[in-house]
């Protein structure tokens, strides 16, 4: 794929993004679409800039394509009420910010390893849920989390039984060219999570064999998980269709913690990698002057060419 020309806007040319300047233009901006500042497309989250422009997620993301990001992504986007769903949408397609995922299935409970018909039956019904959802935000990638490991069953068992609900939930997304993105979680923040590491995630990828059953990295998750992230990232790249990022420990902005995001992000760039990284982190330090760091941060990172 071609990657995105990088674009310098004379905004961001200095050290020090000037904000106040920013927040007082997004207004005369809104039918203006935002041209990216980044060499790839990292997406913001309602809350990361909230003490520049307030809680309202309009003013957030016209605040996101004023700084020059072009993506943003929403957890719970499935539960916001349905005249936000719209109006967010709208201000997206004005303002030119692609939809990352939302989360379609996180079940913390319930055993879906074990292949209890009541859970699987709850699993599929989120998942008809989230193509109306979907489809009300242009939304393409939705993250599921299958739930708990079930101790007294074997894994084999629980894998087979993973498989078939993923299955019958790719026949649900398939028609409208949907894609579910499996979330591996590490074993720190998500103790007995099924789902855990990359190979795992690539091998029912493999045997569900649609589509519409990908894997979402998150480079956090497996820097704590597994490490060895490049490597790891190759070895499962034809099965990535999304990316998160986070540092550790803390799981806040890049150079906060210990991952080389320069190195990973120049990898995840020669890959022709032309989706969106969401950026599914909180913010290190408190305030503006937190959600500067933030900003600075991608500056630094993306500058890997």
């Amino acid at each position: 794929m071609q990657r995105r020309k990088f674009i310098k806007k004379s905004a961001l040319a200095g050290s020090v993004l000037p904000l106040a300047g920013s927040f007082m233009s997004f207004n005369s901006q809104q039918n203006t679409n935002a041209k990216n500042s980044f060499n790839l497309k990292y997406a913001p989250h309602i809350g990361m800039f909230e003490n520049h422009v307030g809680k309202d997620p309009i003013d957030q993301l016209n605040f996101m394509a004023d700084l020059g990001f072009t993506a943003f992504e929403d957890n719970t986007m499935r539960k916001r009420d349905v005249a936000l769903q719209e109006k967010m949408a709208k201000t997206m397609q004005d303002r030119g910010l692609e939809m990352g995922v939302f989360v379609a299935v996180f079940l913390k409970e319930g055993h879906v390893g074990s292949g209890a018909i009541n859970k699987r039956e709850e699993f599929l019904a989120y998942c008809k849920q989230s193509v109306e959802v979907a489809k009300r935000v242009n939304a393409k990638w939705m993250t599921v989390v299958p739930g708990n490991v079930a101790p007294k069953i074997s894994m084999g068992y629980q894998t087979a039984n993973v498989v078939e609900t993923l299955k019958q939930a790719s026949a649900i997304f398939e028609p409208h060219d949907l894609t579910m993105v499996l979330e591996p979680l590490n074993f720190f923040n998500h103790p007995g999570a099924f789902l855990t590491e990359s190979p795992q995630a690539y091998e029912i990828c493999k045997a569900v064999n649609s589509p519409s059953c990908k894997i979402l990295f998150d480079i956090y998750h497996q820097q704590i998980q597994e490490g060895n992230l490049i490597p790891n990232m190759e070895a499962c790249w034809d099965e990535i269709a999304y990316i998160q990022i986070g540092d550790n420990p803390g799981r806040a902005e890049p150079t906060s913690g210990e991952i080389n995001f320069k190195n990973v992000l120049k990898f995840i760039d020669s890959k022709g990698y032309d989706g969106i990284l969401g950026m599914e982190h909180k913010n290190s330090q408190p305030g503006k002057a937190g959600e500067q760091v933030v900003i600075d941060a991608y500056k630094e990172v993306d500058n890997f060419k």
